[in-house]
């Protein structure tokens, strides 16, 4: 019998920048994210699982997430809440430069489960960097936001984004689920499966 998951919530960057700053989080919208964000953090202190908090430092003279400014700090419902370990990174993983891999290695975590934002930044360079590093990882897409980009390679919107990463995610690097799912998952002990990139081809080749 296989044991059950020894996760760490890992609560990236809810900032203030995403809500009232220069990068509103569109899709999911923040209404949904933050309280499934503050539900997962409650949920993972009354199983005891060591909740991680995140914050994005930068310049002072930067137009997002600018050290000290008030779109920096995190948002209240995240600060005022209980963190084991709180982290501050300047590049997109969490991982980089942050002594978060002998963290959860002396914690002796296997699974790490990502919230906060952004899907297609933050989350994805983490969840990218965890599952190199052989670490089991799960994404709460409900409690997670993109926002809409356009640039010389083209456009796409908060949905498109947040979606076409998720089922990347779900394919080969992250198991994606709800929030609620998560919780029941957490209190049954039990490990929730991600799907594979033969079958998640499949399935759109040769839809039934």
């Amino acid at each position: 019998m296989s044991s059950s998951p020894r996760r760490a919530l890992l609560v990236i960057d809810v900032q203030n920048e995403y809500f009232t700053g220069q990068l509103p989080i569109e899709f999911p919208p923040v209404s949904t994210s933050l309280p499934n964000i503050t539900l997962a953090m409650d949920s993972a202190g009354a199983a005891g699982i060591p909740v991680i908090t995140v914050q994005h430092d930068a310049p002072a003279e930067s137009p997002v997430f600018a050290l000290g400014s008030p779109a920096w700090r995190l948002h209240p419902d995240v600060a005022g809440r209980h963190a084991d370990h709180h982290i501050h990174k300047q590049a997109s993983s969490v991982f980089a430069g942050t002594g978060l891999a002998q963290w959860l290695k002396d914690k002796q975590i296997d699974t790490l489960t990502i919230a906060g934002y952004m899907t297609h930044n933050c989350d994805a360079a983490t969840i990218y960097h965890a599952a190199h590093d052989g670490l089991t990882v799960e994404f709460l897409a409900d409690a997670t936001g993109s926002l809409p980009y356009r640039n010389a390679a083209g456009q796409a919107s908060a949905e498109e984004i947040h979606r076409v990463y998720s089922t990347v995610f779900h394919s080969n690097f992250a198991a994606v689920t709800s929030t609620a799912d998560w919780v029941k998952a957490v209190q049954a002990g039990r490990s929730i499966e991600r799907d594979n990139i033969y079958l998640s081809n499949q399935r759109a080749r040769n839809p039934q």
